[in-house]
């Protein structure tokens, strides 16, 4: 299993919320979905996807609103989905921060294209991450502990990866859910665990003083170890 991208989509039409769902999963990605500016910026905040497609005419709080919203905090990638195709409204959005504008209606094949395209743009380099007694090669999808390897299943290898490529920052549940598992709707807090538990007695001298990953009550994990 391999950790696939997060995308928001944020469309007051759940038409069109369903129908981009739909074929982003078929081309791979996970998807998170929202009806307005404010639904969305709650589901940035709680999932942090890596690219947001949004609309920009919805009640509340608009595309124009998310945009600034989203860019005070992250450089994550933002393709302005509309039928407001006018130039004052594209200045206005690429202006906020967004990093590209397709006008409704379009074909799912260029938005494919643009959303790879801009994944491309900020994908981290490939690397190997070092810490204390503890190696994991990311492209090879090895983990060295202590000069000895450990093997891991594809999900205790994925949540590892994505606890400590976020070294020190805590993980919500929800976040590792929709990271590690696409936010597939039998998947639980409880599940999480189970893998979690797992994964630490392979990795750590002493699972009951952990080294390497603490639990954080009422959030989720955090990675403490620090990188060499």
């Amino acid at each position: 299993m391999t950790i696939s991208n997060v995308i928001l989509i944020v469309d007051d039409d759940p038409a069109i919320r369903d129908s981009l769902s739909k074929e982003l999963r078929a081309a791979g990605y996970a998807t998170v979905t929202a009806a307005d500016g404010t639904e969305g910026m709650s589901a940035f905040q709680s999932h942090v996807p890596d690219l947001i497609l949004t609309d920009l005419a919805m009640p509340r709080s608009d595309g124009f609103e998310l945009i600034a919203g989203i860019r005070a905090t992250s450089r994550a990638p933002i393709i302005v989905l509309s039928v407001r195709g006018a130039d004052p409204d594209k200045v206005r959005a690429l202006d906020l921060g967004a990093d590209d504008f397709v006008t409704k209606p379009f074909s799912m094949a260029e938005l494919l294209a643009r959303v790879r395209a801009q994944l491309r743009r900020t994908a981290p380099p490939s690397t190997t991450l070092t810490f204390p007694d503890l190696t994991i090669e990311i492209d090879r999808r090895r983990v060295i502990q202590s000069g000895r390897e450990v093997r891991l299943t594809p999900t205790e290898f994925s949540l590892l990866e994505v606890l400590a490529t976020n070294a020190g920052k805590p993980m919500f549940i929800e976040q590792i859910i929709a990271r590690v598992w696409r936010s597939a709707p039998s998947t639980s807090a409880d599940t999480v665990r189970v893998h979690m538990s797992s994964l630490r007695k392979k990795i750590e001298p002493n699972p009951s003083e952990p080294r390497y990953i603490i639990t954080e009550p009422w959030v989720g994990y955090r990675f403490i170890a620090e990188p060499i």
